[in-house]
């Protein structure tokens, strides 16, 4: 397992050598395990950032199809990063919800907007011209150095 970047962000010897002695499985495989599978982070980002509770919202995520929608909501479900509640009734209603834990997701999202307008502008903004996160939403992300 290496850390580093060209950004200056690297573990010394020492630091190295005690995350490794700590953990059996790379930390961030663990997170990608939980919020990597495609869709997932789109359900994540809905529930944050949108609001939504809803299955038939999450339907709007584009190129998702029920059952999938379905098979990400279990999984997120068993990975405490949502939870369901049922409302009684005819229809019977049913809406999800972010645990702490999942919205624990938020600086993670965050980056990932950052980069986006920043490094992909292209494909973001219909200018194509780079944005940072402050001059599109008003504000620095808290999360960001």
């Amino acid at each position: 397992m290496k850390f580093g970047s060209r950004s200056g962000f690297r573990l010394n010897q020492k630091e190295a050598q005690k995350l490794v002695s700590m953990t059996t499985r790379c930390p961030v495989d663990c997170t990608f395990n939980l919020i990597g599978k495609k869709f997932t982070i789109h359900i994540l980002r809905n529930m944050i950032i949108l609001g939504h509770t809803r299955f038939n919202q999450f339907e709007t995520i584009e190129g998702i199809n029920p059952k999938t929608l379905a098979v990400r909501l279990k999984e997120m479900l068993e990975n405490d990063l949502i939870e369901r509640k049922v409302y009684p009734g005819i229809p019977v209603r049913v809406e999800y919800f972010v645990t702490e834990k999942g919205k624990s997701v938020l600086p993670i999202l965050e980056q990932m907007l950052a980069f986006s307008m920043k490094y992909a502008s292209k494909e973001v903004f219909a200018d194509g011209k780079p944005r940072s996160f402050e001059d599109v939403l008003g504000r620095h992300t808290e999360h960001m150095p």
